[in-house]
């Protein structure tokens, strides 16, 4: 008996979205997808409003990663104001980079920790009532309480630059409305432990050696859950370093093979297409001279580890050493090594984060530059989720006319859409009952992603998780909620 399976809304994403798989007559998938399913549209909400309020109006999208919105759009205004994205103060292009790594941190310990830890230290078929941050801090208080705090930090780095913790305002065209003063400077520095960048470091050292201890012990689980060959995508520096801040576009195939070499991010519709499917309001990027079918490509940790030639700090370029030596230098393709990646990115984030405080041109007063106007501007962060591109026209009266946004989750439509797909085939096909920890690996594949369905669509949704088997005619033979 042919068979429909729907899980809606999928649970510990940022956002909300849905999962339809069906099975045919012998228990074989037959199709399988990852729905957005709400809309709302930013890109067209800010037509018609002043450019200067773009870094300020877009971060609205998201409360997990407004920082990431908020630098994308003020490098794009960066241009529109005629400085361009080398052109500003140092005072401002180092504060933004200081708000954009403590988002990072905060960010990566949120999705590692909150959503997905329960998943490997309490086990994929545990009660959903204890498979969550809350059995986390029953299985281990210490190691609870140094994710809440990991996350903390970032946001108070967000807020001493920003101004805010959530929807901050530090970043405006042409540069930033504030320098770093020695009291906030030292407050991160050398604050009380345990809230003081040393301790950060550790912590975020000891995070990844908890993974990779975990994927020791579980290496046929982590290493070939949902893994497929891919293409991967990001900025890296224009020496091939990691850099979440700016830098060139540049793509490998799953063999290393460069498919976008270090091309300039402002022609980036030269190099990158979108294509729009009827059961989904995301859309599904790929890189045009691969067409396509064969275009699509995976953004955010992993991508990233696999793009860049080196980590520019020493804690995580030892660790990332490690990491490569792992596939012999190829790129990873296995899913759950995002982890491992993020991680990495973790605690990376930590040492640029001392790194920058130690420098003394946060305290500088030149904090803006302006130049001659253009019409158009295109900036570009990596978020914590991947490659997150901004683009503007503005006319003669200084309002917005176009906006175009592609954002880290729909770079990763087509990956997830693929990782779902991978777990129905080999968990869920030819099984006749509807379990609660199969339908947590569709989830476990998913999450991986560390996807933010509503930066994606800007999405609002329904809250309880309904899991429905239909018939060939779409009877309904079992329903699960919870």
């Amino acid at each position: 008996m042919a068979r429909k399976i729907t899980i809606e809304p999928v649970t510990r994403v940022e956002g909300h979205g849905k999962v339809t798989i069906r099975l045919d007559d012998s228990g074989r998938v037959t199709q399988s997808r990852f729905h957005i399913v709400e809309f709302r549209g930013f890109e067209r909400f800010v037509q018609g409003r002043p450019y200067w309020e773009a870094p300020v109006l877009v971060q609205r999208l998201c409360g997990i990663c407004p920082v990431s919105h908020h630098l994308a759009a003020a490098k794009a205004m960066d241009v529109i104001v005629g400085v361009g994205p080398d052109g500003l103060p140092p005072t401002a292009e180092k504060m933004r980079r200081l708000m954009h790594y403590g988002q990072m941190l905060q960010s990566h310990a949120l999705h590692f920790f909150h959503l997905c830890s329960p998943d490997f230290l309490l086990g994929m078929d545990a009660d959903p009532a204890v498979r969550n941050v809350i059995g986390i801090i029953g299985l281990d208080k210490d190691l609870a309480v140094q994710a809440v705090l990991l996350r903390k930090f970032g946001q108070e780095v967000i807020l001493a630059t920003s101004g805010k913790k959530i929807h901050g305002t530090g970043a405006i065209p042409g540069g930033i409305n504030k320098n770093l003063s020695p009291e906030e400077r030292d407050v991160l520095l050398k604050g009380p432990d345990p809230l003081n960048v040393d301790r950060m470091i550790d912590w975020s050292l000891a995070a990844v050696e908890l993974f990779k201890d975990y994927q020791k012990k579980n290496k046929d689980l982590v290493d070939g859950f949902a893994a497929f060959p891919s293409h991967h995508l990001s900025l890296v520096r224009k020496d091939g370093a990691l850099d979440f801040y700016h830098g060139v576009l540049r793509a490998v195939d799953a063999d290393g093979h460069k498919v976008l070499d270090d091309v300039d991010y402002k022609d980036y519709l030269d190099h990158i297409g979108e294509e729009i499917r009827s059961w989904s309001y995301m859309k599904f990027p790929y890189i045009r001279s691969l067409g396509k079918t064969n275009g699509w490509y995976r953004v955010g940790p992993l991508a990233r580890l696999n793009t860049c030639d080196y980590i520019p700090s020493p804690l995580a370029q030892k660790e990332f050493e490690v990491y490569k030596a792992y596939t012999a230098g190829k790129p990873n393709n296995m899913s759950l090594h995002t982890h491992w990646a993020r991680l990495i990115e973790l605690l990376h984030s930590a040492e640029v984060i001392k790194e920058l405080l130690l420098d003394k041109d946060l305290q500088g007063q030149k904090l803006v530059k302006k130049g001659k106007k253009a019409r158009e501007g295109v900036g570009l962060v990596e978020a914590p989720r991947g490659t997150l591109f901004h683009h503007y026209q503005v006319n003669d009266n200084d309002q917005i006319t176009m906006a175009n946004l592609i954002v880290s989750t729909t770079n990763n439509n087509e990956p997830m859409n693929r990782a779902v797909h991978w777990v129905a085939e080999k968990v869920l096909a030819g099984n006749p009952e509807i379990t609660e920890g199969m339908l947590n690996r569709v989830e476990v594949a998913i999450r991986a992603y560390d996807p933010c369905l509503s930066c994606a669509t800007h999405a609002v949704g329904r809250m309880p998780l309904e899991v429905t088997l239909l018939d060939g005619d779409d009877n309904v033979l079992q329903r699960k909620v919870r």
